[in-house]
């Protein structure tokens, strides 16, 4: 098992089930992406490039998936979260049930086009 899979199956609910839903359709929306291990979280790249990571934070109870490209992103901008970043965005969940399969495809497809 790598690291970042460690990192995922490691984490107390509700962050375990965020987590690996976001990798099903992370692996599932860009087939091609690579799941690695950097700066300590599960960080994946497209085409060789940091394309987004994700992130358990327990202290503000969320689960971040950051999108490197984020700040280009122009679909479903009302549900990103930039926060003082200029090209970083993110998409965030506190429970399983607040993940809309559609909005997560439209804004990592939109990502993926940019590389």
């Amino acid at each position: 098992m790598n690291p970042a899979e460690d990192y995922i199956l490691k984490q107390p609910e509700p962050y375990k089930s965020i987590l690996l839903e976001l990798q099903v359709l992370m692996e599932h929306t860009v087939p091609t992406v690579e799941l690695k291990y950097k700066y300590r979280i599960p960080f994946y790249y497209y085409k060789g490039k940091p394309f987004c990571y994700l992130n358990a934070s327990h202290k503000k109870k969320f689960v971040d998936i950051g999108i490197v490209k984020g700040g280009e992103i122009t679909v479903h901008a009302e549900h990103l979260v930039t926060k003082d970043r200029k090209k970083m965005a993110s998409l965030r969940y506190e429970q399983l049930q607040d993940i809309n399969h559609d909005i997560f495809f439209d804004v990592i497809k939109e990502a993926a086009s940019f590389y």
